[in-house]
C-alpha cells in the first residue's frame, strides 16, 4: 500500500505526536508498505525507509521549537507524483489544513491530537471556541475516518458533530523504556549528586499551558525531593527564573537511550498539567518502572490507577500535589507502585496501534 502522511510535526521534533507517528511508520515500512512524509523542512530526507519531503519552513516567535510551513504548490505536486492509496493528515496545522483541500481525489484519514478549544480556555479567550469548533468540523468531516487518542477526546469530538471518530490506541516502546536503563551517572546528573532523595521527573515541552510551575510547591514544602525537567520550549527562561534556588535541574532535550536512562534513573514521574491530550509520556514513565503523580483529569484517569500505578490529585486543592507525593516516600510502596506501573505499560506495545491503523487503511481503500 502507498501511504502519504502530511504533518506539521515530525522527527526530529520531540513530543507525543511525533513519537506516535514515528513508531507507526517504523511498523508500516517493516511490513513493506511504501510511505512518504510531507512535513516542514528539518533537514531530514529519510526516516526508517520512508521518504521525507520537507516543505520550506520558518520559525514563529510564539513557537520557536516548531518549524511552520506555508501551504503551496510543492505539497500538491508531491502527492500527485506519489499517487497514494491513502492520505493521513496528522494534527492539521498550516500544512495539514491545506492538505484537506488538496487531497479530495484520495481516500483520507485525519487524526486529532492537540485539543485547541481547551487551550482557548487556558489562554482566556473562550470566545474563540465556537469559531474553532466550526472550523475543525469543516476540515475533519472531509475525512472518511477521524482518529483521536482517548475515550474522553472521542466524547468531545462526537459531541461537536465530528463524524466517523475512532480511538487510535496508545503504545510505548517497552524495550527502550525499561527499568534496566537505570544509570547511576544519569541519576547523579538529575539530582546534582543528591541521589538519596526522591527524584521527581518531568518530561515534555516547556510551554505555559503545561503548568510546570505547580511542581515548585513540592520542593518548597519538603527537602526530601529533587526535580529534573527534561525538554525545551519557549517558556524555559521563565521556568529557570521561577525555580531558581530550588535545585531543579534542566537537562534540555534528551533522546533515545539518554531519555530512557532519565526515566529509569528517577523515582516518580510528575505531570502538572490538566491540558494534556496525548499522554504517551505517562506510558513511557510507567514502562520505565515509575509510578505517576498527576492531576485527576479525563486523560490521566484513563491511564493511572489511583493507589496502584500512581496517585491522582485535585489540581484545585493547594496541597493536593504534596499529599499525592508523600505516600511515595515509603520505599516499599514506591517499589510496588513502580512494578505495577511497569506491568500496566508492558502490554501496550506499539504493535497493537500499528496493526489497528493498517486495518483502518485497508478498510477505507476497499470501500472506495
Amino acid at each position: 500500500m502507498k501511504i502519504a502522511f502530511v504533518t506539521d510535526t515530525f522527527y526530529p521534533s520531540t513530543n507525543g505526536l511525533a513519537t506516535r507517528l514515528s513508531e507507526s511508520i517504523r511498523s508500516l515500512t517493516r511490513q513493506g508498505h511504501e510511505i512518504i512524509v510531507i512535513a516542514p523542512d528539518q533537514a531530514v530526507s529519510d526516516f526508517e525507509g520512508a521518504k521525507v519531503y520537507g516543505i520550506s519552513s520558518f520559525r514563529f516567535c510564539l513557537c520557536l521549537n516548531f518549524p511552520l510551513s506555508l501551504p503551496g504548490s510543492p505539497l500538491g505536486k508531491r502527492l500527485r507524483k506519489f499517487k497514494p492509496d491513502i492520505v493521513h493528515i496528522v494534527n492539521p496545522g498550516l500544512l495539514g489544513t491545506a492538505a484537506f483541500w488538496l487531497t479530495r481525489r484520495y481516500p483520507l484519514v485525519a487524526s486529532y491530537h492537540t485539543h485547541i478549544p481547551k487551550l482557548a480556555d487556558f489562554y482566556k479567550v473562550p470566545w474563540l471556541k465556537p469559531m474553532v469548533w466550526s472550523y475543525l468540523r469543516l476540515l475533519h468531516n472531509k475525512a472518511e475516518l477521524n482518529l483521536c487518542t482517548s475515550r474522553s477526546m472521542m466524547k468531545h469530538l462526537t459531541q461537536q458533530y465530528l463524524r466517523n471518530v475512532q480511538i487510535w490506541e496508545r503504545g510505548v516502546n517497552i524495550e527502550l523504556f525499561h527499568p534496566r536503563r537505570r544509570n547511576e551517572e544519569m541519576r547523579h546528573l538529575l539530582s546534582e549528586g543528591e541521589t538519596d532523595k526522591r527524584v521527581l521527573l518531568y518530561v515534555g515541552r516547556l510551554t505555559a499551558e503545561k503548568q510546570i510551575e505547580r511542581l515548585r510547591s513540592a520542593l518548597i514544602a519538603s527537602k526530601k525531593f529533587r526535580l529534573a525537567i527534561v525538554g525545551d520550549g519557549p517558556h524555559k527562561p521563565q521556568l529557570e527564573n521561577y525555580f531558581a534556588g530550588t535545585g531543579t535541574v534542566f537537562t534540555g532535550l534528551l533522546h533515545g537511550i539518554k531519555l530512557a536512562q532519565a526515566f529509569a534513573s528517577s523515582d516518580i514521574f510528575v505531570l502538572p498539567s490538566v491540558n494534556e491530550t496525548v499522554g504517551l509520556v505517562l506510558l513511557e514513565a510507567m514502562a520505565s518502572g515509575l509510578p505517576v503523580v498527576a492531576p485527576s483529569s479525563e486523560l490521566s484517569r484513563e491511564q493511572v490507577v489511583h493507589g496502584n500505578t500512581g496517585f491522582l490529585y485535585d489540581p484545585d486543592i493547594r496541597k493536593g500535589l504534596m499529599e499525592a507525593l508523600l505516600p511515595l516516600l515509603d520505599e516499599a510502596l514506591l517499589q510496588r507502585a513502580g512494578e505495577q506501573a511497569r506491568e500496566f505499560a508492558r502490554i501496550q506495545s506499539w504493535e497493537g496501534p500499528s496493526k489497528q491503523l493498517l486495518e483502518w487503511y485497508k478498510m477505507i481503500v476497499k470501500e472506495q
